[in-house]
């Protein structure tokens, strides 16, 4: 699959955009790393579908009103859910549209290989490498319905998708969806390999938000966490790209995911 190991089969990976942003906006914020992976790899298809959800301008996080001329409140912004802040634990609502889109592209467009995102899309990209885990995963919704009633039941747009397994997860600012309703993603924990970037200075998604999805993949012993002295971004220095290629090598070549790696940005050798 890859260039090292001379194999021709296309790397796929599936490319989820934040909250506030589109398919076409990610892919022009990732065109460092794309450079990279098609230098690192023989062939290489990244997929940036976009939300189902249009957003209006006064749903973007630090809108001002009174600098807005259009009345039309119209602006290029997509989600994958929205959260209301109405119910306690808080719901996504439109979750089960935004998982369809992804399901709908997995059919069309895979099998895939991984997914990378953003923020909102690395809380999804986590959902997803989970709900492809098989039947165990299926079961935990069961479970967590008999136990809840507020527990969302197994996307009905993954019961009937043939899609194995993902090989990793690379997670920008992510974060595990809040509460009793979404537990069924989380627990058992994430099996996929999963690489989690944290930026120090990140005030939108805080960082306790982002251990509860490290600990929610297995924990640190399981997965790669690097931290970078940046705030909510996707990093685009050559040592974070370099890191993203190293651990898809790693999981493509079946290397064990099993051996903690902790890196900050200093000297990629501090633990977090």
């Amino acid at each position: 699959m890859s260039a090292v190991n001379g194999a021709s089969k296309t790397l796929k990976i599936l490319m989820l955009h934040g909250y506030t942003q589109s398919g076409s906006l990610f892919n022009a914020k990732t065109k460092a790393l794309e450079k990279s992976l098609r230098k690192a790899f023989t062939s290489v298809t990244l997929s940036y579908p976009t939300g189902p959800m249009k957003l209006r301008a006064s749903d973007v996080p630090g809108f001002d009103s009174s600098k807005v001329e259009d009345e039309s409140d119209e602006v290029e912004a997509y989600g994958w859910w929205r959260r209301s802040n109405t119910s306690e634990p808080p719901e996504y609502v439109g979750i089960e549209e935004g998982l369809a889109v992804v399901a709908d592209t997995m059919k069309r467009e895979g099998p895939f290989d991984g997914v990378m995102g953003f923020s909102q899309g690395a809380a999804m990209a986590a959902m997803v490498s989970s709900l492809l885990e098989g039947k165990s995963r299926s079961e935990a919704f069961k479970a967590a319905m008999a136990k809840s009633k507020l527990s969302m039941s197994y996307p009905s747009a993954f019961a009937d998708l043939d899609h194995p397994p993902l090989k990793f997860c690379i997670s920008y600012s992510g974060f595990v969806a809040p509460g009793e309703r979404y537990a069924a993603f989380y627990e058992p924990t994430i099996r996929t390999p999963m690489c989690h970037f944290v930026g120090s200075l990140d005030t939108v998604v805080e960082e306790a938000r982002t251990n509860k999805l490290i600990e929610a993949a297995g924990g640190p012993t399981r997965t790669s966490v690097i931290v970078h002295p940046g705030g909510h971004f996707v990093p685009n220095n050559r040592q974070y790209i370099d890191t993203v290629v190293a651990f898809i090598k790693a999981q493509i070549t079946d290397a064990s995911p099993s051996t903690k790696q902790e890196e900050s940005v200093e000297d990629m050798d501090v633990p977090f």
